[in-house]
């Protein structure tokens, strides 16, 4: 019985061994994902804006927020990094959803506009029709 315990903790102790050193060494592949995704999403969010100015505040933030995240990364910092690269990401998203929201809101105006039109019409043709 004695000789199972030392079997069962091996394993144990060199998993939370590892997870040691690696945290000493270095900042998680959670953390660089995170970043990475906040880059995708500055890029996207670029690309989904473009000339707009709608959302290009946000934008702007997003990628102050990015380069922020990038540098903690360098710096092994963690912590700060995960969270500056969480809000980039959602920065960027909400750049994105405003560029949309405009787009949609410039399209929507403009059916506005051709439905008055061709009531506008309508009601002319209505009107020439009564007078012959």
């Amino acid at each position: 019985m004695n000789m199972t315990l030392p079997r069962l903790l091996a394993p144990l102790v060199t998993v939370v061994g590892l997870a040691a050193l690696t945290a000493c060494g270095g900042v998680s592949d959670m953390t660089r994902q995170q970043v990475a995704r906040s880059e995708t999403a500055v890029k996207q969010a670029q690309t989904a804006i473009g000339n707009s100015e709608a959302g290009a505040i946000e934008l702007q933030q997003a990628k102050d927020l990015y380069s922020q995240a990038e540098q903690e990364l360098k710096n092994k910092n963690e912590t700060r990094a995960q969270r500056l690269a969480v809000q980039a990401e959602l920065q960027a998203q909400l750049a994105t959803a405003k560029a949309q929201n405009a787009a949609a809101r410039k399209a929507a105006d403009e059916v506005l506009a051709s439905i008055q039109t061709l009531r506008q019409e309508a009601e002319r043709s209505g009107s020439n029709t009564t007078l012959r």
